[in-house]
């Protein structure tokens, strides 16, 4: 065994072991353990306490302090664990024990012993030196490297020491004195890394080959990741399944499926919305075929009934209000009669107490009993007063209610409850009356609908598109017929115009043929008779004269008179315009002018209206060639002065 001072004393004491194995079997339970090769003295205290501690465990009478902390000591050995021959001290680090080291307290210094195995030895580094570097873990860990082997050192004794931190999958060993070790767990791999430092000795030899300083670290496998990587997947699936579960939990549950629209359909929502129980999901299903717009012609009567069958409940929800206020009015009442017995009783305790503080009861009391006796008074005071102003706030609502109804009522009186049953016997009586008649009024609505639908069966499609042809066809030949009746009335002025025209033309020819034969009989006459002078003149003067007046006879008959009103504004117009331009305006400018005021007059109706009044407007040529142009003055004044 080894003491506190790291010295291997091995007293030979066998007969006393079972007693020592006995007392330790309480905390740690049965160990495999040759009792014949383990051999310690129990007179000495010092060994004891270190088996002791090393077991786990603090010895119950003897003095002593734990070399390793509670957080690191083993609470159950494994007992499939083989111990060598003369194995005396056990640590408990070794992982083969079952152990799991966490992490030490930084203030604790574990203290590392020397390890016996069946080929080998396992000697620890001196604590003043610092602790061996290891690299970064990687994720899902289970291979360490294994550095500093004796160079005599084979897989057997590799395992042999090894298998002690768990299960061994496989060793790689390399000729370089290292090798590569997987665990089947990750948490074996923290037992192995706690080797690391230790010098390894095979046997007793003191041959350089057989001894070398263990290194052992962290290693990446591909496997390892592998697993890992599996392993993370796996979780993720899990998670995601769990948050879909708990989505799928917590969601809402979604509204039942809208029917389509059918008259069985229809029949069975009418008696659902007669039923209480079932009238709220009838009555969505109503509303949602409304706003999807199923009600037409056909079935506007069955909509009607449905709506009216909503009506009905109208009433059912007001007395189930009247019902639920007459409750909560009960138990207003009942609660103000509460608080009214426990203010009573408030009052009998404060009277209780100011009774007590009376100089007749009060001097027989002791000074803490006087001092609790007020404390309780002022308490029951304020509770007192504290339930009070609540039931002096309940009839202050009170009497405001009162006051609003006294508003709000008539200044008649109520009616009783006899006259209110039968006024509500009288309006359901009403009520029910009109739900049959309009019934009786659905019923004839639907008889009508039925005789117009079989009117309506004998006329086709066909026929129907065809009357709307004709009635387009209609349409337009009746605006074509107005189009050629305007043109017609516009031509028949024209050809008046022309006719006109040409009777002047041809009166006119007339008068120049008569005129022309005049003069030659006239000159014949001269020449042949040898008249004087003054004759011919007179003759000349007379024809001159008869030209004038048949112009003028022309002229009256050219402006007989304007045909309508529009002529008269535009003679107007046109005069004023003219008048300012003294020089006179060509007929382009003066349209350019009138087109502003009428989009749709022309210049030729222009000239045509001027035409017509030559008394008032007379035409003038200015220029010579090429800039020849026709001008029209207003010679009305002119004419004024002659006459």
């Amino acid at each position: 065994m080894v003491d506190a001072g790291g010295v291997e004393s091995i007293p030979q004491h066998p007969q006393e072991l079972p007693q020592m194995m006995a007392a330790a079997a309480d905390g740690l339970g049965s160990i495999a353990i040759d009792t014949t090769q383990l051999n310690m003295s129990v007179t000495d205290p010092t060994a004891w306490a270190t088996a002791m501690n090393n077991l786990g465990m603090v010895p119950v009478g003897l003095p002593g302090q734990q070399l390793v902390s509670d957080s690191i000591c083993v609470p159950g050995f494994d007992p499939s664990l083989n111990m060598m021959t003369g194995i005396t001290p056990i640590n408990p680090m070794i992982p083969g024990l079952g152990l799991v080291p966490p992490p030490p307290p930084t203030e604790v210094a574990v203290v590392k012993e020397i390890i016996h195995c069946k080929s080998c030895t396992l000697f620890p580094q001196n604590p003043n030196l610092p602790p061996p570097s290891t690299r970064e873990r990687p994720p899902g860990c289970k291979t360490v490297f294994v550095g500093g082997l004796p160079e005599n050192a084979t897989e057997e004794i590799i395992q042999e020491v090894f298998e002690q931190c768990g299960d061994i999958t496989a060793i790689r060993k390399s000729k370089k004195n290292f090798c590569h070790i997987r665990f089947a767990e990750e948490f074996m791999v923290d037992k192995a890394i706690y080797l690391s430092g230790y010098r390894m000795r095979l046997g007793s030899s003191t041959d350089k080959k057989d001894s070398g300083r263990l290194h052992v670290d962290f290693a990446q496998a591909r496997d390892d990741f592998y697993e890992w990587e599996c392993k993370q997947r796996m979780r993720a699936r899990e998670e995601r399944h769990r948050r879909k579960l708990e989505e799928d939990r917590l969601r809402p549950p979604s509204p039942p499926a809208i029917m389509h629209y059918s008259e069985h359909e229809a029949a069975l929502l009418a008696e659902k919305l007669k039923d209480d129980s079932k009238f709220s999901e009838a009555i969505t299903v109503l509303l949602s075929w409304i706003e999807r717009g199923e009600v037409n012609r056909r079935s506007a009567n069955q909509f009607y009934s449905m709506v009216q069958s909503a009506n009905s409940h109208v009433r059912r929800l007001m007395n189930e209000k009247a019902t639920h206020e007459q409750e909560m009015e009960e138990a207003k009442e009942n609660f103000k009669n509460a608080l009214t017995g426990i203010l009573t009783q408030f009052e009998q305790i404060v009277a209780v107490f100011n009774a007590s503080t009376r100089q007749k009861a009060w001097d027989h009391f002791s000074k803490a009993q006087r001092k609790n006796i007020d404390i309780w008074r002022k308490h029951s005071e304020e509770l007192r007063n504290a339930q009070s102003e609540q039931l002096m706030g309940i009839r202050r609502e009170e009497e405001m209610e009162m006051s609003d109804d006294e508003n709000c009522d008539s200044p008649t009186k109520k009616m009783r409850v006899d006259e209110s049953a039968l006024a509500a016997q009288a309006y359901a009586l009403k009520e029910e009356n009109d739900s049959l008649r309009w019934q009786l009024d659905a019923y004839r609505n639907e008889v009508e609908l039925l005789k117009q639908e079989k009117e309506q069966l004998f006329r086709t499609e066909e026929n129907l598109t065809k009357d709307q042809q004709l009635q387009f066809l209609q349409q337009t030949m009746q605006g074509m017929q107005q189009q050629l009746l305007t043109i017609q009335e516009e031509l028949n002025n024209k050809k008046s115009e022309l006719e006109q025209a040409k009777e002047e033309q041809s009166h006119t020819q007339a008068l120049l043929k008569v005129l022309q034969e005049q003069l030659k009989g006239t000159k014949e006459l001269v020449e042949t008779n040898g008249h004087s002078h003054e004759d011919a003149n007179e003759i000349n003067v007379l024809t001159v004269a008869l030209v004038n007046q048949d112009r003028e006879n022309n002229i009256e008959k050219r402006s007989q008179g304007l045909k309508s009103e529009k002529e008269a504004l535009l003679i107007g117009i046109i005069s004023t315009f003219l008048h300012v331009h003294p020089f006179g305006a060509n007929i382009e400018y003066l349209w350019s002018y009138m087109q502003q005021l009428d989009s749709k007059i022309s210049a030729n109706e222009i000239e045509m209206l001027l035409m017509r009044l030559p008394r008032m407007f007379k035409q003038e040529f200015t220029g010579v060639g090429a800039t020849l142009e026709k001008r029209w003055k207003l010679c009305a004044f002119e004419g004024i002065k002659t006459t």
